[in-house]
Order: structure tokens, then C-alpha cells, then sequence
């Protein structure tokens, strides 16, 4: 006698083809096995669709043949492809993109797959086997890295693509009554080693930091998913509520004599009336009005805005991350995005500096010495420059590159200073990066002076 996983079956409609997402792990192998029970009670029609990634070698290779098995002896119809995970991130960077970390380019050719096989027609939606455990780490990770409430929303049931929807009918199982429910069918599943390598963020928060603060709250985890919960549904109240509000308050273009608005590509809200706002108001409609000029802006840079607006003199401006600008008027704060040519025009220039060697760069206000000690130093020439999207930087003691964004969001870097933020790239790795304390390159030791006054 066994007891399979708890399903929301409310977001399975009779008469839905619906593809798992079969991985081979013992949460899509539950998954794909509870369905097929229950398919005709359902009215399911059945798939099951497996990427292979192009990483792990003769593992991966295990495990599309596992899946193939597993669908077959289900008699399920079985989709698989495969991708270059490795060489479509490196391809990403080539190009001028930001750069991904693995894990990235592979949930982007992951769901850009299931995109596919929906647009294709074969299938109506997709069924992934997002769990409550893996709710609570995603939580978890989001927090960490400060993210606001749509953050803290965590994985959702549901997304809607053009092409269809996935779905996560395991999101309110715990992975222990999963595990649970295969030995009882006898049923085996495949691990995968990378999801023990302590490098991968998501795998330190589930071994290490989890079970640590469980030893707080043995509840944790429930209580995490019951925030996503909540975050969800405050998010869905709020939308509502902003997209009512702010074409109320968000005015376009600016003001001219006699009355009315010149046409532009800014956006303006009246000081007066937003002081009127409640301050979480406030931040929801700023948050608003720069995304709408295509910006994300974090906490630090949403705070600047405010205190511009509400305490901020007439002729006033900031600078913000993504070329944002804001201007305070007698009336008004105004916001507009630098175009493609403003932004060009404002590079930083780059220097060049022999190994051992010195180099003063006023554009950064600093003076830079690096020295050379008895190991090989690779390209014999240093390139002091402007960070630059996509760059990755080692920090000591760390298990992996970081984003040069990330580390500047931590050191709650915003406007001005963070579109002039100095890095040294020797060979074509970055070895020093202001008021950073980076591994140690072998050979290599940079110190860096500021000038008394900056150019």
C-alpha cells in the first residue's frame, strides 16, 4: 500500500495534452509516474519531454536513456532534444551579452525548448516537478541576494507563454514524501553528482544553510513557501492597483507655457501629489514609471529618487544605473533614459600599464602601481577600465566568479558612481577591482592610491 504525492489538480483541465518535464530525478519520475496513474481519472492526454544539456557526458547520456525507458514502459509519447549548454553561454558573451553562468544558459535553453515543443502543437502545456523544498531554497536564495517582494514570490504555479503554460502541480509537496512514494512503487530515479558540488549557490543553501537555520525553526521550509505565497498575492494586488494609479499620476513629456505637454520620451510625476502617496506608494509608482523607460532600479537607487522628489531642490538631478537620469523641477521629477549616442559619449577611458609599472588615471580619480614578483605574469600589459556588463570577478575566499553587477550591488553601488567603477584586466582576467578584495593572482600585487582631486 502506497500514497502517491499530493497534485494540484486545479491547474489540470480535462482534455489537456501536457508534457512532464523528465529529467530523471526522483521529482519529475514521481511526478511523471503520479500522472500516469491518474491520466484517465484526469483526463490527461500524456508526454514526457527530455533535454539532454550537453554537460555531465556519459551521465547525461544515462539519464535520457533512463527517460526513454521510464516513457516507454508508461507508454507515453517521448520528446527529447539536445543543447550545447557550454557553448551556447560562452556564445551569449560573445556576442555582446550580458554573460551566463551555466546554470543560466541552461534554464534559458530549457524553457525555450518548452516553448517549442508547444508552439510546435504536439503538446498544450508543460509540467515541471518544482517541489516545496525547492520553493523554499529559491526563497531563500532570493532573500539573500535582497530581492524585493515579486522576489520573495518565489517560484509560481503557473507561467504563461504565448506558445502555453507551464505548470507546477508538485509546488506544495516536500521531496522527503516524494522520495517516499518511489521506494513504495519500487520505482528507481537518477541522481545528479552536480547537485552535490558545493560551488552552485542553490546546492550550499540546500546542504549547508537550510538544514543550519532548521536547527532555529524546524518548520522553515513550510513557512517559506507560505511566504511565496503571500509575496504572490500581495504582487497581484499591487499590479492591479499601479496600473490603475499611474496613468493618473505618470505625465509624459514636459510642460509648456499655456498648458499641456511637449511631446518627449520621459515620463514626469507631480511632487505634490506623490508626497500625498503612502510611502509604499510612492516606491511602487517610481519602480514603475522606470521600468517603463526600460530601467530596473534596486532599493538604494528607488530611496534617491524619493528624497529627490520630496526633499529635493528645483535643478537637482541624479544619475542611475541603465542611463537613467532624473531631474527635480519646481513641480516636477522628471525621468528619461540616455539614448544609445549620450551613453556612447560618456565611455571612460581605458589605460594601459606595463607590468611592473604605474599609471595615473584621472578619469577614476586614482593612481594605480602594480608589481611584479617572481611567478609568470600572463600579457605583460595591464588594462585599467570600466567595468562592463558581463564581467566576472573572483573574490577571496569565494568557491566562483561573480558578477561584477552583483558585487556592486552589495557594496550598494548606485548612479554616477557605479557607470565609473574602475577594474585592472591582465590576460583577460580582472585582478584588482576598486574597494574589492579579490583572490590573489600569482605574481601580482596591486595597490591603487586616490588622486586629491579627481578628473
Amino acid at each position: 500500500m502506497y500514497f502517491a504525492p499530493p497534485l494540484d489538480t486545479s491547474l489540470l483541465k480535462p482534455g489537456l495534452c501536457i508534457a512532464v518535464g523528465l529529467s530523471g530525478g526522483a521529482d519529475s519520475v514521481a511526478l511523471v509516474r503520479s500522472l500516469a496513474e491518474r491520466r484517465k481519472e484526469l483526463g490527461l492526454v500524456l508526454h514526457a519531454a527530455h533535454l539532454h544539456h550537453g554537460l555531465r557526458g556519459a551521465e547525461a547520456d544515462g539519464d535520457l536513456e533512463f527517460c526513454r525507458a521510464l516513457a516507454g514502459g508508461l507508454g507515453l509519447p517521448f520528446h527529447e532534444a539536445h543543447v550545447e549548454t557550454e557553448r551556447e553561454a560562452r556564445a551569449d558573451a560573445a556576442s555582446g551579452k550580458t554573460a551566463e553562468t551555466i546554470e543560466e544558459a541552461a534554464r534559458r535553453l530549457r524553457y525555450g525548448w518548452f516553448r517549442h515543443l508547444m508552439a510546435s502543437g504536439e503538446v498544450d502545456a508543460i509540467a515541471t516537478a518544482h517541489t516545496l523544498d525547492d520553493q523554499a531554497e529559491t526563497v531563500l536564495a532570493k532573500f539573500l541576494r535582497g530581492a524585493w517582494t515579486e522576489g520573495l514570490s518565489g517560484i509560481h504555479p503557473v507561467i504563461e507563454f504565448p506558445e502555453g503554460r507551464i505548470l507546477r502541480p508538485l509546488l506544495g509537496t516536500a521531496r522527503t514524501e516524494i522520495e517516499s512514494y518511489l521506494c513504495a512503487l519500487g520505482q528507481t530515479w537518477r541522481e545528479d553528482s552536480s547537485n552535490r558540488h558545493l560551488s552552485f549557490k542553490r546546492n550550499r543553501i540546500r546542504h549547508e544553510l537550510l538544514p543550519m537555520l532548521e536547527g532555529w525553526n524546524p518548520r522553515l521550509r513550510e513557512h517559506l513557501t507560505q511566504m511565496a505565497e503571500l509575496a504572490r498575492d500581495e504582487e497581484a494586488w499591487w499590479s492591479t492597483e499601479v496600473g490603475r494609479l499611474a496613468p493618473q499620476m505618470l505625465l509624459p513629456g514636459r510642460p509648456v507655457r499655456g498648458g499641456g505637454r511637449a511631446a518627449g520620451d520621459g515620463l514626469a510625476v507631480d511632487v505634490t501629489r506623490l508626497a500625498a502617496l503612502p510611502v509604499a506608494f510612492q516606491r511602487r509608482l517610481l519602480r514603475h514609471a522606470a521600468e517603463q523607460l526600460g530601467a530596473k532600479i534596486d532599493f538604494p537607487s528607488t530611496e534617491g529618487l524619493r528624497s529627490l522628489a520630496l526633499t529635493g531642490r528645483a535643478g537637482q538631478k541624479l544619475e542611475l544605473a541603465e542611463g537613467l537620469r532624473a531631474e527635480r523641477t519646481p513641480r516636477e521629477l522628471r525621468l528619461a533614459v540616455l539614448s544609445a549616442e549620450g551613453k556612447t559619449a560618456m565611455t571612460i577611458p581605458e589605460y594601459e600599464v606595463a607590468i611592473p609599472g604605474e599609471v595615473t588615471a584621472e578619469a577614476f580619480g586614482l593612481r594605480l602601481r602594480i608589481e611584479a614578483g617572481s611567478g609568470k605574469v600572463p600579457g605583460g600589459v595591464g588594462k585599467l577600465r570600466n567595468w562592463q556588463p558581463g564581467d566576472r570577478v573572483l573574490l577571496r575566499y569565494s568557491s566562483k566568479p561573480r558578477k561584477a553587477k552583483e558585487v556592486l550591488e552589495r557594496l550598494k553601488v548606485t548612479g554616477s558612481g557605479r557607470r565609473m567603477w574602475p577594474v585592472l584586466e591582465i590576460g583577460g582576467r580582472i585582478v584588482w577591482m576598486r574597494g574589492v578584495e579579490l583572490e590573489p593572482t600569482a605574481g601580482i600585487c596591486v595597490a591603487a592610491t586616490g588622486l586629491a582631486e579627481p578628473g
